[in-house]
């Protein structure tokens, strides 16, 4: 969520684990040639279908099937929802028999996809065919999964009041809010708002972040999701927004943090033009390295690392330092059955600051994704752009699958050669990721530092 200033290897069959009480999506081959021919999610995941050598659900690489792209298509999955995107195919992807992408001839497959951006909602019993394998959809939604009667009219400064009334009326649910009040807005995104508070008392900042479930919660829903959340409140470093208690009142989830004063790295970057200096940007890195290593050793992988959710706070002598946000939120909501689809890649977050191997399998994000999302930071602070390009004409989630990062100094000759040599490497993730260890990321980058 961006924040601003306030104003003042195969297999036949994939099953995984099934959570108790949850939606779920099956994928079943009813016709044709697919590994694996069952796969069974419970959470939130992306997945490609194609010939590509790491595409799941995947095609064989025959002449049978050439009229299946490599990568062909893209399942983007949150149970109880699911949806499919064509990438622009040289045959389309079809839903129960109606074509939803194909591109013309002579176009690129980027092309097709970045002007058609064909996608198609599925339901419990809809077949999606590639070439001549067809794909059933299976969806079970538990009875607490049906839409939010509250969703439509969800406005998040209300309930943030609401909140605080219930607080000063003791209510014991609330009690981290009491002696409260609301500041302002500090920003919003797809899952809700954030504010910022301040104690009438004492004058104590904290910020509080309101996310809406799309769907009813139950009682064992809403305790999962609570247990999930409180990962987020055992990480303790210097680097990682401390986290204080979470709440579920009003109908809405409710979260309290600490306040960072500086804002958001993308507020920051774009206070600054775009790019702040090398050695502050290397300096801020290494922070950011150290709070992720952390986290890491505590088997928590964030999986959406970018300048919108690096918080900056000041130390006593007035430099920035970077603390990385919403640790675990993201995925308890999701793990949950809560949040349901948006937009295509929304449940995964945005392409700009994945690697592959995310949108390959988001499920199965590894601690190394986060390592590269923190070296594509780093290339936008000292670059002032993206690792990879997205023209407006082409699918970016297909960019992500089919191009590297363009090595930092055809972007800036100025970089030093050494720093970018290490930023073209861990920005590899074909067929690897560069350098997978956020502690070595940060060993390789303190060369490049000077000062504190």
């Amino acid at each position: 969520m961006n924040e601003k200033q306030p104003e003042d290897h195969p297999v036949e069959d994939v099953h995984i684990p099934p959570t108790l009480g949850l939606a779920s999506v099956t994928l079943t081959v009813v016709a044709g040639e697919l590994t694996p021919a069952t796969l069974t999610v419970h959470e939130r995941t992306t997945c490609v279908v194609g010939r590509g050598r790491d595409c799941m659900p995947k095609v064989p690489d025959t002449a049978d099937y050439r009229s299946v792209s490599r990568n062909h298509c893209l399942l983007d999955i949150n149970p109880p929802d699911a949806r499919v995107r064509d990438f622009g195919s040289l045959n389309g992807t079809y839903v129960n028999g109606e074509k939803i992408g194909q591109r013309a001839p002579g176009q690129t497959q980027e092309h097709a996809a970045g002007l058609l951006n064909p996608e198609h909602d599925l339901a419990d019993g809809d077949e999606i065919r590639v070439g001549p394998a067809v794909i059933r959809v299976g969806i079970q939604a538990p009875a607490h999964v049906r839409p939010h009667e509250e969703a439509g009219q969800y406005e998040p400064a209300a309930v943030a009041r609401t909140l605080l009334a219930a607080a000063q009326e003791r209510n014991p649910d609330l009690a981290m809010l009491s002696g409260y009040s609301l500041v302002g807005e500090l920003g919003r995104g797809g899952m809700g708002a954030v504010y910022l508070l301040r104690h009438e008392t004492t004058g104590e900042r904290m910020a509080l972040k309101l996310m809406l479930p799309k769907v009813a919660v139950s009682s064992k829903a809403r305790a999962r999701f609570v247990r999930e959340a409180t990962h987020a409140r055992a990480l303790h470093h210097p680097n990682i927004v401390t986290s204080y208690d979470a709440h579920f009142a009003a109908g809405t989830f409710s979260f309290t943090s600490e306040y960072c004063a500086g804002g958001s790295l993308e507020h920051h970057l774009q206070h600054h033009g775009g790019r702040i200096p090398v050695n502050d940007a290397v300096r801020l890195t290494i922070q950011v390295l150290g709070g992720l290593a952390h986290a890491h050793r505590q088997g928590v992988v964030h999986r959406d690392v970018s300048p919108h959710n690096i918080l900056l706070s000041r130390d006593p002598d007035g430099a920035l330092i970077a603390k990385v946000s919403d640790f675990g939120l993201a995925k308890a909501f999701d793990l949950a059955g809560f949040s349901g689809l948006t937009s295509t890649g929304a449940t995964a977050g945005k392409p700009t600051y994945q690697p592959r191997q995310q949108v390959i399998n988001f499920r199965e994000a590894a601690p190394a994704v986060d390592v590269w999302a923190a070296a594509a930071c780093l290339y936008r602070m000292v670059t002032g752009a993206c690792p990879r390009d997205f023209p407006t004409d082409r699918d970016p989630w297909l960019a992500v699958l089919q191009h590297a990062a363009v090595p930092v100094r055809q972007r800036d000759p100025r970089i030093p050669a050494g720093l970018a040599q290490v930023l073209d490497r861990a920005l590899v993730d074909d067929p690897e990721i560069g350098i997978q260890d956020a502690e070595e990321l940060s060993r390789v980058l303190r060369v490049f530092a000077t000062g504190p």
